[in-house]
């Protein structure tokens, strides 16, 4: 050790000419082809030669390189990689300079992007900031318990199960993503398979299913000629809607592109489907007719345009529609929503049709539960579908 002196290290440093300089035992001064000026510690492990960056010499000077060079070549002797060392030492200190709530923050970044729309990550962030924040939100990443987990779901666990359940998986994934980027232990303490599935109670025995309340087939054709009465787009929306057998966010997100009116078809894209899966619609006679008779907004692509520029119908406009008419909650014409109507339809294939539950299904664009029949299903019976279409819209017409 000592071959270097302090205004030597300064002399190489503005000379700023490209080299290796060794101060022995290791510790080597390094000028860089920028000229920028570093220390490195080599040694050797498995048979090769290892080097380790100590830092630039603008921040650390000639003795604390010595020093830094002493503790690693200790290392070295006790068998121990000081590049691993360093390593773990950093995982620890960014353990405890990471929290539940600064960790959630990194996952939403790194997969917003992957998310179908905007709603899903809003909804990802209201839901943590409510209910896992309050008790989880400032504890250090990898000392989040079993026990903890429990304090966020139990409150819930019965009187909000949809919720509680989503809150248990999107945690679930946050301290997977923790344990990948080696902030905390592998085992995930919010696993619900073979894990909270046995401290807490399954959620098909507590949940209440809400279906949404849907209109009596057999009074959808008196209701459909009540709102042919109404020059509004909002009714043709709503229309529409119904003789597609569609949703709400389906229709009002439509796009004239999507549409070929000679082929009396509609091709919805897989990022606005549920399921994200491209999903084809035959339409019918009359719903080809209502298309081609409404009127194209200039510099708005949406088939049934927003008073806002370049924007569709609110999300709201089907619902307050149908409430004028005394629909909805406390109507006195029925407590019925827009998104019922696929339950008429339903109940109809079911009750007045011979179509097979599949084309009624794939009509709906509803996934296969069984992964077995949806490898095998390649098709989606679009010819059934159109003649089933057409039928409805004859019935409802």
């Amino acid at each position: 050790m000592g071959k270097l002196t302090t205004k030597g290290v300064q002399k190489l440093i503005r000379e700023s000419k490209p080299a290796l300089t060794n101060d022995g035992d290791g510790l080597y001064l390094k000028i860089g082809k920028s000229g920028g000026a570093s220390w490195i510690y080599r040694f050797r492990w498995d048979g090769k030669l290892r080097d380790m960056g100590l830092g630039g010499c603008s921040d650390i000077n000639l003795s604390a390189a010595r020093e830094q060079a002493t503790g690693n070549r200790k290392l070295v002797k006790q068998g121990i990689n000081p590049l691993d060392a360093r390593l773990e030492e950093e995982k620890e200190i960014q353990k405890v300079a990471i929290t539940f709530t600064s960790c959630a923050a990194r996952y939403i970044k790194a997969h917003r992007r992957s998310w179908r729309n905007i709603k899903h990550a809003r909804q990802w962030v209201s839901t943590l900031k409510t209910y896992a924040r309050p008790k989880i939100g400032k504890k250090s990443i990898d000392e989040i318990s079993t026990q903890d987990v429990l304090e966020v779901l139990k409150p819930i666990w019965t009187n909000k199960n949809e919720t509680a359940k989503r809150v248990q998986g999107r945690v679930e994934n946050i301290l997977d993503y923790a344990a990948a980027h080696g902030y905390r232990d592998p085992v995930n303490p919010a696993r619900w398979r073979g894990h909270l599935d046995k401290l807490l109670a399954k959620p098909s025995r507590i949940q209440k299913v809400n279906h949404h309340p849907a209109m009596p087939y057999d009074e959808v054709a008196d209701f459909m000629a009540t709102v042919n009465g109404y020059n509004s787009l909002s009714s043709k929306a709503l229309q529409f809607l119904i003789l597609t057998a569609t949703r709400t966010s389906e229709v009002l997100n439509s796009e004239w592109n999507e549409l070929d009116l000679n082929n009396a078809t509609w091709t919805i894209p897989a990022d606005r489907m549920k399921a994200n899966r491209e999903h084809r619609v035959p339409l019918s006679r009359q719903a080809v007719e209502l298309l081609s008779n409404l009127p194209r907004v200039k510099a708005n692509t949406y088939i049934f345009a927003g008073m806002k520029q370049g924007r569709p119908l609110s999300n709201m406009s089907l619902l307050q529609f149908m409430r004028g008419l005394g629909y909805g909650p406390s109507g006195e014409q029925g407590n019925y929503v827009p998104h019922g109507f696929r339950s008429s339809f339903r109940d109809w294939t079911g009750e007045v049709t011979s179509y097979p539950r599949d084309v009624a299904e794939m009509a709906l664009a509803h996934t296969i539960e069984n992964k077995v029949e949806a490898a095998y299903r390649r098709g989606d019976l679009f010819e059934k579908r159109r003649a089933m279409m057409q039928e409805w819209a004859d019935y409802i017409s």
